[in-house]
């Protein structure tokens, strides 16, 4: 029983607001929290739909949709293990407007949406960290909406690819042109010519499905200013998250479980103490 409480608190710290969380709060969330897979293009909700889960990912990314009409969609947003699926319900509503698809095939845990709620409702450090990730939300859902006005389709690849790889780590995407084009609300042929404009200049590799990152840097270099814009502004509301940190963390976890510690009360005080001692606890003092 303790061990599978150490390996699922392992994983949950995969996710930047759960890592962000006090022990004992996080601890109080763990028995709630459901680890689940999502497949590639697997839609999690609808417009309008009642939102019953909220989902916490880890190595998944979903992809947040507008659908027209005529069937013609644009991306207004991703979530990945920087935050969560499902503000609408700390946020007074029960639906949204969009469409969540897994742009990304991973882990994610899922939280049912009235246990959100009412640990939201205590005012404590997970509702400072939430509302915070819904104003970082907000801005890069504006600053996509400026993006896909005035930048080119191979400068919003490069944002979309960029974003991606913050939110999953693997410079390897599983991800079809025709799947893109529908995220950036561009022709499928327009992705084709800037995927193999940034593959002809070694930035990526685009093979049957497969985007592989080569030089980040060169990326970095290609992509428009609204990248930047998103990223600097949750690393302002947040402060800058080292992915060392994220491994430090998991390999607390990760020796305790190979350590065989006991089921007791004083074994979770020790983790407690440990993991409280890691630099991401920055994140929620002062809070």
């Amino acid at each position: 029983m303790a061990v599978h409480k150490l390996i699922q608190a392992c994983q949950a710290t995969r996710n930047l607001l759960l890592s962000a969380l006090p022990p004992a709060e996080c601890e109080r969330l763990l028995p709630d929290l459901e680890p689940v897979t999502f497949s590639l293009g697997q839609i999690l909700c609808e417009p309008g739909e009642r939102i019953h889960y909220c989902y916490f990912p880890t190595n998944a990314i979903v992809s947040l949709l507008y659908t027209m009409h005529d069937g013609s969609t644009a991306e207004m947003g991703l979530v990945g293990n920087e935050g969560v699926l499902g503000v609408a319900v700390f946020l007074g509503g029960e639906s949204t407007c969009s469409r969540a698809l897994v742009a990304v095939a991973g882990d994610a845990f899922r939280l049912p949406a009235k246990r959100l709620q009412e640990e939201f409702a205590h005012a404590g450090a997970l509702q400072h960290l939430l509302l915070r990730y819904a104003q970082a939300l907000i801005t890069q859902v504006s600053q996509t909406a400026v993006c896909n006005r005035l930048h080119s389709v191979e400068q919003r690849l490069c944002r979309w690819l960029l974003l991606c790889h913050d939110r999953n780590n693997c410079p390897e995407l599983l991800m079809t042109q025709e799947l893109i084009a529908n995220m950036l609300g561009g022709r499928r042929e327009s992705v084709t010519v800037a995927a193999g404009h940034l593959q002809d200049s070694g930035l990526i590799h685009y093979c049957r499905g497969r985007i592989s990152i080569l030089d980040r840097d060169g990326l970095e270099s290609n992509v428009c200013e609204c990248y930047r814009a998103v990223e600097d502004e949750f690393d302002r509301l947040f402060g800058k998250k080292p992915k060392s940190d994220l491994n430090r963390a998991e390999a607390i976890f990760q020796e305790a479980v190979r350590g065989g510690l006991s089921a007791d009360q004083s074994c979770l005080a020790e983790l407690g103490k440990r993991y409280a001692r890691l630099p991401l606890r920055r994140l929620h003092r002062g809070l």
